[in-house]
Order: C-alpha cells, then sequence, then structure tokens
C-alpha cells in the first residue's frame, strides 16, 4: 500500500504530485514538462533523430544483426490523467513525435512503439511504481513482449511460476526526493533463470567490491549466457540506460534481466550511443538501442566506445573530480532512489 500524502510535507520542485499519491517527474536537468510542448523537441531534432535511427539500421545490417529502437515512455506520457491540474500536451510528448516523423523512414522498421503497448494495457496492474519515474515488474515484461514480437521471437510463458513472490518496501527516485520519504510496497522482480553473468568491466566489479553496485550506471558493462536448452541460441547486445539495468535486483528496470532469460548471450551496455567497434568485434544478431523519453532532448553522439565511457565514469565516480565530457551519451537516473536528472 502506498504511504498517504502528508499535505504539508516537502517535496523538489522538479516532482508533481497528482492524485492518489502519484509521482511525476516534471523538472530536472532535462526539463520534462517543457518537452511536452511544441518548442521541447525543435524539427531539426527529430529530424536528426530520424536519420540517427535509419544510419543505425543500415549500419546494424552491414555487420549482418537487426537493429530494434525503443523509447521507455515517460511516466507521464502514460498516466498523465492522474495528474489532471498539471498543464502539458500530451499529444507533444517526444516519444509521440518520433513516432510521426518516423513514418516511411528506414527507422520505421525497427521503432517498437512502447508508448502504445503501454497505453493498450494501462487500466490493467500498474506499470509504474508510484514513487518512481521507472516501469514496474509489469512494464518491462511488456516492453519485453513488444521487443521480442518484433524480432519474431516467442517469450517464454513460464515466467510468473518462476518469479518468487512477495512485496518489498520501496522509495523510489521521486519519492526520495520528499520529506519526508515517501513509500510503498512494490513487487519483488526476482525469479528462476539459467541466465549467468560471465563478464563485467572494471567499474562495475570495483562499485560492487566496495558494496556500491547500485551506483554502477553510465559506463557499466556486463555479459550474460544462458546454456538453458529452451534459450533463443541468438546473440542480442543492448545500449540502454535504467530502464534496462545489469541486475534483477531492483523492484523497476528489469528488461536486460528478462532478455537474459530468452537469449544465449547478452551484452548489456550502460550506454545511449552505439560502439560500432565493439558490435564489429561481437557480431551479434541483434542490438537493441533503448534510452528513457526524457533523454530524447538530447542525441546520442555517433560510436562512443564503451571502454572510454568508462573510464570517465570510474574517474568520477571514484575521485568526484572528473565531469563527463559533453559528447558523452546522456545517462538516465543513476540508481534506484537516486535524484533522476
Amino acid at each position: 500500500m502506498t504511504s498517504v500524502p502528508d499535505p504539508s510535507a516537502d517535496r523538489s520542485p522538479d516532482v508533481h504530485e497528482g492524485s492518489d499519491g502519484w509521482l511525476f517527474l516534471t523538472g530536472g536537468t532535462n526539463r520534462v514538462i517543457e518537452q511536452y510542448r511544441r518548442t521541447g523537441l525543435s524539427r531539426r531534432l527529430l529530424w536528426r533523430w530520424r536519420r540517427l535511427l535509419a544510419h543505425r539500421v543500415r549500419a546494424c545490417a552491414r555487420l549482418g544483426a537487426t537493429y530494434i529502437h525503443v523509447v521507455a515512455p515517460e511516466k507521464l506520457t502514460v498516466y498523465g490523467d492522474h495528474a489532471p491540474s498539471l498543464a502539458f500536451d500530451p499529444a507533444s510528448a517526444p516519444v509521440r513525435r518520433l513516432a510521426r516523423w518516423l513514418t516511411a523512414s528506414p527507422g520505421a522498421r525497427a521503432f517498437v512503439d512502447l508508448d502504445e503497448a503501454f497505453r493498450a494495457a494501462r487500466n490493467g496492474p500498474p506499470l509504474y511504481l508510484r514513487t518512481d519515474s521507472h516501469w514496474t515488474v509489469r512494464g518491462s515484461e511488456i516492453a519485453y513482449r513488444a521487443i521480442l514480437s518484433r524480432m519474431g521471437v516467442t517469450p517464454r510463458d513460464d515466467l510468473e511460476a518462476r518469479r518468487t513472490g512477495g512485496t518489498v518496501p520501496f522509495s523510489g527516485d521521486l519519492g526520495r526526493k520528499c520529506a519526508p520519504i515517501r513509500f510503498e510496497q512494490a513487487p519483488v522482480t526476482t525469479f528462476a533463470t539459467g541466465a549467468r553473468r560471465i563478464l563485467a568491466n572494471e567499474l562495475l566489479t570495483e562499485l560492487e567490491a566496495q558494496g556500491r553496485g547500485i551506483e554502477a550506471h553510465l559506463g557499466a558493462h556486463a555479459v550474460f549466457r544462458n546454456d538453458d536448452p529452451r534459450a533463443d541460441p541468438r546473440r542480442l547486445v543492448i545500449f540502454g540506460d535504467s530502464f534496462c539495468q545489469h541486475t534483477s535486483y531492483s523492484p523497476v528496470a528489469t528488461l536486460t534481466a528478462l532478455m537474459a532469460d530468452r537469449f544465449r548471450e547478452v551484452h548489456f551496455l550502460w550506454s545511449t550511443s552505439i560502439d560500432w567497434h565493439y558490435l564489429a568485434a561481437v557480431r551479434p544478431d541483434f542490438v537493441l538501442g533503448e534510452i528513457a523519453e526524457r533523454f530524447m532532448i538530447d542525441l546520442p553522439p555517433r560510436g562512443f566506445p564503451i571502454e572510454r565511457l568508462a573510464e570517465l565514469a570510474r574517474a568520477r565516480k571514484f575521485t568526484d573530480a572528473t565531469p563527463l565530457p559533453p559528447d558523452a551519451p546522456a545517462s538516465a537516473p543513476e540508481a534506484v532512489g537516486a535524484a533522476p536528472r
């Protein structure tokens, strides 16, 4: 059960409280609410997105891979009716504008419209938690099924039977920006799977050794192997953010864990840029690019190496003195419970 809102409670100006305790990200460095206006994403930026996705489709095809692109919709895009006092235009949501701009483009073949899939399921179990900006277990499963459908891969039908039951007290990235902190009960995400991590980069292992594994985000790199005979024998590389993640411990954002449960081999690189040298070496069958809707305001750079990104992130994490360069890929919120950008 969601904690009862306290009318006298303080909260960040970046967070809007809607009805029944629903919290929405409206500010931050990405100026979220401004993106729901015609001035949010310019025509020039949308045209550049169209060209970028067309380039990714063609470049992946030259490597023998199929490119799939998804935008993780903002909670405001899907559940905006839970914020009745907030003035914004849902039709101007970046993901909806991108879908229109991709018409008749090579990128349209790669684009999986999660906004459409989520709107079709929004009257069922919640797709987002009230105190968090990320999707729930249910939301990640809808994304998983929509993506697999575009790939032509059948999802496993025994996932629920393998899930560990129960809920945990949880405060999301929005709930932690309130005083007092807002908590709710969230379903656990752990399930029995044959997927095992077989590789992690130095950024991830060093933070884990210090008990700070949850802080490993931008620049994190992990590879999973699944020898279950029911796993699809092909290889998937994911370039994504906190809507994917490299762990299944969180009550939110478990797309990577679900994909690792389905494919023989899954590589996850926490970056919205595509590392083409990495793909040339790995030669995957599928490449999935995922980005949070609020990060569409900045076009990802082309070909930023994951090793360089991890190096910059390590310097920032362990010395807190090295800023990321302006051309580094944007990151999603740094961790569950962290303040969203």
